[in-house]
């Protein structure tokens, strides 16, 4: 009698299913391949997005010497359905977008419904003026201006850059 005999934690053989010998499994796992390497290199982000329910607004952040000022593009949007909030050290844009049209022509019915929402959180870098921010929204673009706080303008410090 060996020592292996003796353990009591011995090894027992196992069945295990060998997938590389099953016909399906292999027609499966090469048409998967198939598929990825057909589509490597696609990019369906113009038809689809990058995900189809949700929706995210080009934003342009300027900072001036007085200001900062925050342009988001939200074209087709209504102003009710866009809200601002302003924290202390940050500005938040959220909204909904909802989209619906309607032909009825000539022996056809076409009815294309699109939806997404949208939260942005812009940090705000410098101490500002709250009680004097603006906002106005014509054609598609959402302009906030944000003064800056006469004690974040004073800072602003010069800093001498030495040669060696």
């Amino acid at each position: 009698m060996s020592f292996k005999d003796l353990s009591l934690f011995r090894k027992k053989s196992v069945p295990v299913k060998r997938e590389a010998h099953d016909p399906f499994s292999l027609m499966h796992r090469d048409m998967e391949s198939l598929f990825d390497d057909f589509f490597k290199g696609f990019e369906l982000e113009p038809f689809f997005g990058p995900d189809i329910s949700s929706y995210s607004p080009k934003v342009d952040v300027k900072e001036s010497d007085k200001e900062i000022r925050v342009l988001a593009e939200l074209p087709g949007m209504d102003e009710k359905e866009i809200n601002v909030t302003l924290n202390k050290d940050s500005l938040i844009l959220k909204g909904e977008k909802k989209e619906e049209k309607e032909d009825n022509d000539k022996g056809y019915h076409r009815l294309e419904r699109s939806y997404g929402s949208f939260c942005r959180t812009i940090p705000l870098p410098v101490e500002i003026e709250s009680d004097k921010v603006s906002a106005s929204y014509k054609k598609g673009i959402l302009t906030i201006s944000i003064p800056k706080s006469k004690k974040a303008i004073e800072e602003k410090k010069k800093i001498k850059i030495q040669v060696e």
